[in-house]
């Protein structure tokens, strides 16, 4: 089978599909794999390492997209390139199929099948699978730092001849991969640190790694489902943000990371607590690409509203290239192996992992959540 990787044309994205040690790895299983050449650039992978690895370094897009058996990308490619890939081809990458109706229609139109690394289940066996979380674990660790250096004081508490800096506080909403990491390293730059989950399972979590857990008393509107937050009601936002306003007003740096997979991410941070916050501290929305946790934050860009800094990065695993490709690499590859041998694809169609995943097939719409309303 032949493999392809393509480079990334989303704006502000730096990371490739595959590193050259798992092009290597499937080349001695005995994939043939065809890399852009310059596609792992901004990821500090050279042409030449890719070469050495055994893959076979292709002058531009158009050939990998007509001839590969599949596709591995980050994000889904355009409609119109993916109208080049040839009939019955396979597509993996990144897609959010529920929000993005245009690339659905692209590959339905293409006649070609597609798995969407957002829709792996999150169940024991496909954990090595889960991208997910592997990014979402290096954009927890960005954000921190990220924060940490657009306010203008120290994390720790530090006592000098001088006097003594009372360590920060940091505030963080939501305990999911990337809050949990937030913690730990917001912990380990030696600061105070409080959570807010609005799943009570997590407050366990939170305390193991030092973090204080900021109770709000759920009810029947919250929905969850395979670890993430399905819906919740507007009273229950509205209980959680009287609860968080004191906690808001008395922080140094404000991280929020909760979404609501194919909806509009919650507002947790309204401008009346950014109103409230001390001059000077500092917001980082980490949901800012689904409409944001707080209000005032834009899209790439850093802004400052009521003397606040609101920090609104919207791909921050980007900012990590080498590691998030290498994770990447590592759960596309397993995934793979998982779906197909060299020889061709398996097609387990009620397999769970293959069924959860499973976009289009042939042209045709299988997954629920891509199904024209």
């Amino acid at each position: 089978m032949k493999i392809g990787i393509p480079k990334e044309t989303k704006e502000r994205e730096n990371r490739v599909a595959l590193s050259p040690e798992v092009v290597k790895s499937l080349v001695s299983s005995g994939f043939e794999v065809t890399i852009e050449t310059g596609a792992g650039e901004n990821s500090y992978f050279a042409d030449a390492m890719y070469k050495e690895s055994g893959a076979i370094i292709a002058g531009d897009s158009k050939s990998i997209y007509s001839t590969s058996d599949v596709v591995l990308k980050v994000n889904a490619p355009e409609p119109q390139e993916i109208a080049t890939m040839k009939k019955g081809a396979v597509l993996i990458s990144f897609m959010w199929a529920a929000t993005n109706p245009s690339i659905v229609e692209a590959c339905e139109k293409a006649g070609i099948s597609a798995f969407s690394m957002d829709a792996i289940p999150r169940i024991s066996r496909a954990q090595k699978m889960d991208a997910l979380s592997s990014q979402s674990n290096l954009a927890g660790y960005k954000t921190v730092l990220l924060g940490a250096n657009a306010l203008g004081k120290i994390f720790p508490l530090m006592m000098t001849a001088a006097g003594t800096i009372k360590p920060c506080k940091v505030v963080i909403m939501g305990a999911g991969v990337a809050g949990l990491q937030a913690i730990a390293t917001a912990k380990r730059l030696g600061a105070i640190v409080e959570v807010s989950d609005i799943r009570p399972e997590t407050k366990e979590q939170v305390e193991s790694l030092g973090g204080k857990f900021i109770e709000v008393k759920g009810d029947d509107s919250i929905k969850t489902e395979g670890g993430y937050v399905k819906a919740v009601s507007e009273e229950f936002l509205k209980k959680q943000q009287e609860l968080l306003f004191k906690h808001i007003s008395e922080a140094d740096l404000v991280i929020t990371t909760a979404l609501i997979p194919g909806k509009k991410a919650p507002v947790l941070v309204t401008e009346d607590m950014v109103k409230n916050m001390k001059m000077g501290s500092v917001i980082v929305d980490m949901a800012v690409e689904q409409g944001g946790n707080c209000p005032l934050s834009e899209v790439n860009k850093t802004v400052v509203k009521h003397g606040v800094i609101i920090i609104g990065e919207s791909n921050l695993p980007s900012l990590l290239p080498r590691n998030a490709s290498e994770l990447y690499a590592k759960n596309i590859q397993t995934f793979l192996l998982h779906l197909a041998t060299k020889d061709g694809f398996k097609w387990e169609m009620e397999e769970e992992i293959t069924k959860g995943s499973l976009i289009t097939h042939n042209g045709a719409i299988v997954h629920p959540s891509a199904q024209k309303k």
